[in-house]
C-alpha cells in the first residue's frame, strides 16, 4: 500500500507540536511499514525542502505551488494532490479533500471552536472552514483523544469515522550522555528549575504560569520557556517583571536541539503544563517520560492522557497553581509517587503503536 503524508509543516516559519506529530508519524509509518507498503512525504513547491526529510520516508516530493498558493487552492478544491499514492494523511488540517482519494486527516484539537479568542481571527475562520471540509469529505478524521472527540462531535457534523490514536515520546529524547554538560552550558542546575515547552502564543497559558510564580509561597525556581515565538505578541520578560519576578528568573530558550530538551526535560523540578485547551498535550507526556513530576491545568484533554499521574490546578486560576507548584515542588513523597505514576502512565504511549493503529486504519479504507 502506497501511503502519501503531507509533512509540508516541516517547512513553517514555527513548525510547534503539529510539526513534530508529522514527523514523528511519518518515521512511524515507515518503520512499521509492511511488505510492499512504502510512505512518501508530500510539500508544497520550495527551493529547499531538506528539512521535510524523514528518516525512512521517501521524497519529499513537491507539488506544483508554493505554500500559500496551496493553502488557498485546497481551501477550495482537491487539486493539486499527490500522486501514485493509494491513501493520504495530512496531519494537519492542510489537505486535498473532495476527490476521490482517500484522505484521513487528524484533527489536533477543537480550540477553533471552543476558544477561538486564543487564535488570530484568520487563523479560527480558516480552521473552521477547513474543518467543515473534513467532516463532511475526509475517509476518516484521527483525534488524538477522547476530549477532541467529543468536542468536535458538538462542533462539527461529521460524516466518516472518527479515530482516537494517541501519540508517543521520540526516541530523539531519551536522556544524552552529556546531559551534565549540556545543562550546565544552558545554565541549568539539576532539580534546579521549573520546565514548559510550548509556542509562546496566547493558549499556552504562560502568562498564568509566570503571574503564579509571582504569587506568595510559588516555589523559588526560575523557569526555562523551550519554544519559538508565535502570535499574540507574548512577551515573557514584560509578564515577568509584570509579576514582581526578578530579571532572569523566566529564561526563553527559543527552539533548542533534541539533545538539549531531553537533557532539561530530565533534569527539571517539574514540567509544568498551563494551557488554556490543548487536544493532547505532548510535553506532559515526554515529562512522565522523562521521570519528573508534571503539573497541568485541568483542560479535558490535560487531565485525560495524565491519567491520574499528574497534578493538576484550573485553567486559568494562578492561586491555584502556585499554590499545586508549591505542593510539588515541597513534598519528597508526592514527588516520588508522580515520577513513578507518570512513567507508568507514559508507558502506555509510543508513536510505534500510533503507527500500527494508523496503518490498521488505512487497509480499512483502501479502495
Amino acid at each position: 500500500m502506497r501511503v502519501g503524508v503531507v509533512v509540508e509543516q516541516l517547512l513553517a516559519p514555527v513548525p510547534g507540536g503539529t510539526g513534530r506529530y508529522a514527523a514523528e508519524v511519518a518515521e512511524a509509518l515507515a518503520a512499521t511499514a509492511g511488505p510492499g507498503d512504502s510512505v512518501a512525504g508530500w510539500t508544497a513547491w520550495h527551493r529547499d525542502a531538506a528539512a521535510a526529510r524523514v528518516p525512512g520516508v521517501l521524497g519529499p516530493a513537491r507539488l506544483p505551488l508554493p505554500r500559500r498558493a496551496l493553502v488557498a487552492a485546497w481551501e477550495r478544491s482537491a487539486r493539486p494532490r499527490p500522486r501514485q499514492v493509494d491513501l493520504l494523511h495530512a496531519p494537519t488540517l492542510l489537505a486535498p479533500l473532495g476527490s476521490r482519494l482517500p484522505v484521513v486527516v487528524t484533527v489536533h484539537d477543537a480550540v477553533p471552536w471552543t476558544h477561538p479568542e486564543t487564535l488570530t481571527p484568520r487563523g479560527a475562520h480558516w480552521h473552521r472552514r477547513m474543518g467543515e471540509r473534513t467532516a463532511a469529505s475526509a475517509a476518516a478524521v484521527v483525534v488524538p483523544t477522547e476530549a477532541v472527540a467529543r468536542a468536535l462531535a458538538e462542533h462539527l457534523d461529521l460524516r466518516c469515522p472518527v479515530v482516537v490514536v494517541g501519540e508517543g515520546v521520540s526516541g530523539r529524547l531519551a536522556l544524552p550522555a552529556d546531559s551534565a554538560d549540556r545543562l550546565a552550558a544552558l545554565g541549568a542546575v539539576p532539580g534546579g528549575y521549573l520546565m514548559t515547552t510550548a509556542t509562546l502564543e496566547p493558549r499556552k497559558g504562560l502568562d498564568v504560569l509566570i503571574a503564579a510564580l509571582g504569587r506568595p509561597g510559588a516555589p523559588d525556581l526560575p523557569l526555562l520557556v523551550a519554544g519559538q515565538p508565535g502570535w499574540g505578541d507574548v512577551d515573557l520578560a514584560g509578564l515577568a517583571a509584570g509579576a514582581g519576578l526578578p530579571t532572569g528568573r523566566v529564561r526563553a530558550l527559543g527552539r533548542i536541539p533534541d539533545a538539549d530538551l531531553a537533557a532539561l526535560l530530565h533534569g527539571a523540578a517539574a514540567v509544568v503544563v498551563p494551557s488554556r485547551a490543548e487536544g493532547f498535550g505532548l510535553p506532559a507526556l515526554e515529562g512522565m517520560a522523562a521521570g519528573v513530576p508534571v503539573v497541568t491545568s485541568d483542560d479535558p484533554a490535560l487531565v485525560e492522557v495524565g491519567g491520574g499521574a499528574t497534578a493538576v490546578a484550573p485553567v486559568g486560576d494562578a492561586a491555584a497553581l502556585a499554590t499545586v507548584l508549591a505542593r510539588v515542588v515541597g513534598a519528597d513523597d508526592l514527588r516520588r509517587d508522580l515520577v513513578r505514576r507518570g512513567r507508568a502512565r507514559a508507558a502506555e504511549f509510543s508513536w510505534t503503536g500510533a503507527a500500527g493503529r494508523l496503518w490498521e486504519l488505512y487497509r480499512e479504507l483502501r479502495p
